[in-house]
Order: C-alpha cells, then sequence, then structure tokens
C-alpha cells in the first residue's frame, strides 16, 4: 500500500470537541508525523496542525471524521510524495 505525506488543519470551536478530537488523533497515532496545537484564548478556539504519512484514504477518513464533530473544522492539504508504506 502506498502512503502519502499531507497536513490536517484543525479549528476547534466546541471545548466539549476536545476529547473526542483526542480520541480520534490517538487512533491515528502511528500516522502522525507531528502535531502542533494552539490556544487561542482571546477567541475561545484550539488550533491544531497534524502532520501524517498514511494511506490517503485513512487521511481522508480522519479528516472527515475529524470535520463531523460538532464545533470542528477539518480540511486536508496533500503533497505530492507518495511512498510504499514502511511499517505500517
Amino acid at each position: 500500500m502506498e502512503t502519502r505525506v499531507a497536513v490536517i488543519a484543525v479549528i476547534i470551536e466546541n471545548e466539549e470537541s476536545v476529547s473526542k478530537v483526542n480520541e480520534l488523533l490517538h487512533t491515528a497515532r502511528e500516522y502522525i508525523i507531528g502535531r502542533m496545537g494552539i490556544p487561542y484564548k482571546a477567541r475561545g478556539i484550539n488550533l491544531i496542525s497534524i502532520a501524517v504519512d498514511a494511506p490517503q484514504p485513512l487521511i481522508a477518513e480522519l479528516s472527515g471524521r475529524l470535520g463531523q464533530l460538532p464545533g470542528v473544522s477539518a480540511k486536508t492539504a496533500y503533497s505530492n510524495v507518495i511512498s510504499k508504506a514502511e511499517g505500517h
């Protein structure tokens, strides 16, 4: 199977969805290269950037599931870097 490098941008506007976001990210932990979270207290939101190297269907599923949570927006930017899966 091939994997692809991508970045998922997540905006959390509903504090009650934070634990579910973390739970979903935990399920994909083996594919996450890195994660940066920024709490923007002045606006009451959280911003998360997640770099992944995973099969494209998994990336799309994760982004879709995140975006279905109440008060959560998720968008994905895909790179053209595609390679054979190593150890996944």
